[in-house]
């Protein structure tokens, strides 16, 4: 081989590592689900915490939901005992009226572990709305923790969804 055939070799050589690492890159592409976490200030029911996911999953399904636990029926009863309860999706209206506080990057698994708690709450046999012991907060802190996120489970803020989002990070100082 001569000089030149050589440098032609590793020119194409080349070309083929460079074409096979954009291939490798645009194959690899990583998918990514991101959380964001909400709180709703008092409006025409109560204080409220939920999250909203999106983004793609690595087999490529995509994902664009949102939960909250809230009482079916928002009425006096709630502030008497257990009533009806349920996960319910926010709406675009209220989630674009809501206050966001931090978005987490979470992996496929730690996603599907979202899901579980998701379906936990929603299996949870009726009356299973409390606002002392299984409100909003409540939901959104299993949620947390489902994603290895720090909480208080001592805090005073189980009714204040505003303020137990800024506790959470105030203890996971790394969130924004």
């Amino acid at each position: 081989m001569n000089v030149k055939s050589g440098f032609v070799y590793l020119l194409k050589m080349a070309g083929l590592v460079a074409l096979l690492c954009m291939a490798s890159f645009s194959v690899t592409a990583r998918a990514e689900v991101t959380v964001t976490f909400y709180s709703h200030d008092f409006g025409k029911n109560f204080p409220h915490a939920f999250f909203i996911a999106k983004g793609e999953t690595a087999d490529g399904k995509k994902v664009d939901t949102g939960f909250g636990f809230t009482a079916i029926n928002v009425s006096p009863g709630i502030l008497f005992g257990s009533v009806n309860g349920h996960v319910k999706a926010p709406s675009a209206d209220y989630i674009a009226s809501s206050n966001s506080h931090f978005t987490v990057k979470v992996t496929d698994k730690k996603y599907r572990e979202l899901l579980a708690v998701v379906k936990k709450w929603q299996t949870i046999p009726q009356k299973s709305y409390s606002l002392n012991k299984r409100n909003c907060v409540h939901f959104i802190n299993d949620v947390i923790r489902a994603l290895d996120l720090k909480t208080n489970l001592k805090t005073a803020n189980w009714k204040k969804p505003r303020s137990f989002m800024e506790e959470v990070m105030k203890l996971n100082p790394f969130l924004k």
